[in-house]
């Protein structure tokens, strides 16, 4: 379905599960999940099917973000970080979720973290997942090359400062197998909408010097972060250094997994099911 936010801007929007549950002579109410996805350029469905899982714990809505996927197209400029994050407070006013967990994957953790810094007392949660808080490039190149070799460094240094057409092709050649441990799933490329103009636009603007470590000092609820060892675009010697902005009576938690490369449930579902399971359920 589509969901109006504002005067033309619609959403694709999918949920999966009931919110309220019968349990006695009562309806429970479910806490609600609320999945931003990655990118940019990308859409939601790197959220499927895992995430079905964790349907009997939560509602889980998955949403497609601004210009994104199956949601309206919007103008380049109009995709920045502020926006986007207003976005998920006016996704949830136009559904009616007070208090969601919000889960921000990769380029979703950078709206998810600046979400934070906007809304801190809007989430119940926030889980801040294979995320960094600023460009790294060079962290990047030395982790490509680590996996792949000089011709995945190299592509990695030449797409990252240059993107576009030409260098996100040797990128996909020389890159894109390496951000996970395991083979993806054959169908996944066929369920994806990608507009690489939008990855293109953010890498030349806001990504160059985005640090987003400041927003952090401002939250206000339990976060989790989750890091793949072997995620070389966003490390987590990263997700180490977003731990430590968030104030310590807030950090949930830091869940590094083994062998495991750019999305924990990717590579390693059972591990991550159960660490996500236990931070769903914490009082």
């Amino acid at each position: 379905m589509h969901i109006e936010i504002q005067p033309g801007v619609r959403l694709f929007v999918d949920i999966e599960g009931l919110g309220h549950v019968p349990d006695g002579r009562a309806l429970r109410e479910k806490p609600t999940l609320v999945l931003i996805h990655g990118g940019p350029g990308f859409d939601h469905t790197a959220f499927r099917p895992f995430f079905s899982r964790l349907a009997d714990l939560c509602q889980v809505v998955y949403f497609d973000q601004r210009g994104h996927g199956r949601s309206s197209p919007r103008p380049l400029g109009e995709c920045r970080l502020d926006t986007l994050a207003d976005d998920v407070v006016r996704l949830c006013d136009a559904l009616g979720i007070v208090k969601p967990i919000v889960l921000g994957q990769s380029f979703g953790g950078f709206v998810a973290q600046r979400y934070l810094a906007r809304h801190p007392a809007h989430p119940a949660k926030v889980i801040l997942s294979s995320t960094s808080h600023h460009f790294g490039l060079e962290r990047k190149v030395h982790h490509f090359g680590r996996l792949g070799g000089p011709a995945a460094a190299q592509a990695t240094r030449d797409f990252w400062e240059r993107p576009g057409p030409d260098t996100w092709g040797a990128y996909e050649q020389h890159c894109r197998h390496l951000y996970n441990t395991r083979p993806k799933d054959p169908n996944a490329g066929g369920w994806m909408q990608f507009n690489p103009d939008i990855l293109f636009e953010h890498t030349r603007t806001e990504l160059p010097g985005m640090d987003l470590r400041p927003g952090l000092a401002a939250v206000q609820c339990p976060v989790l972060v989750m890091a793949g060892e072997e995620d070389p675009v966003t490390p987590p010697e990263d997700a180490e250094e977003i731990v430590a902005a968030v104030p310590a009576p807030w950090r949930a938690g830091f869940e590094r997994f083994p062998g495991v490369g750019h999305g924990a449930w990717r590579d390693d579902p059972d591990a991550a099911e159960r660490v996500l399971r236990a931070f769903l359920t914490a009082a």
